[in-house]
Parts: C-alpha cells; structure tokens; sequence
C-alpha cells in the first residue's frame, strides 16, 4: 500500500494496526520516503514455512537426532 505523508500524519493510528499485516510505503512528492512495516513480518514467515517439517508422530528427541545426522 502506498500513502502519502499527510495522510500517514492523519491517521497514524490506523497505518500503525496495517502495517502489522502489509507494507505501508510512505510518499512524499510523489516519491517514495519510507516504508512501514512490521519488524518481526519475516520471522513469522520463516516460522510459518518450517510447519510441517517433521512428521507429527517425531519426539522432540528424535528430531534431535535426526538433525544431528544430517550435519
């Protein structure tokens, strides 16, 4: 999303709740300043891939293991 910068002062509020889920990129002059967004977006990501990794009926112990081996 992309907003200028007197809209971001008027509702800034608003932009902070979005920028939780989106980058919001500010513009100035037509120009693009700055973006918004949420600092821990990409861990999330990274966690949301590994889901699934291992299969459910893996202990904690055996996933270890198993990772071990693989080094």
């Amino acid at each position: 999303m992309s907003i200028t910068a007197t809209e971001l002062k008027e509702n800034l509020s608003k932009y902070l709740l979005l920028s939780a889920t989106e980058d919001v990129y500010i513009t100035k002059n037509g120009k693009v300043v700055s973006k918004l967004t949420n600092p821990f977006r990409e861990r999330v990501e990274v966690a949301k891939s590994l889901f699934g990794v291992l299969p459910a009926d893996i202990g904690e112990e055996e996933a270890r293991e198993e990772r071990l081996n693989k080094i």
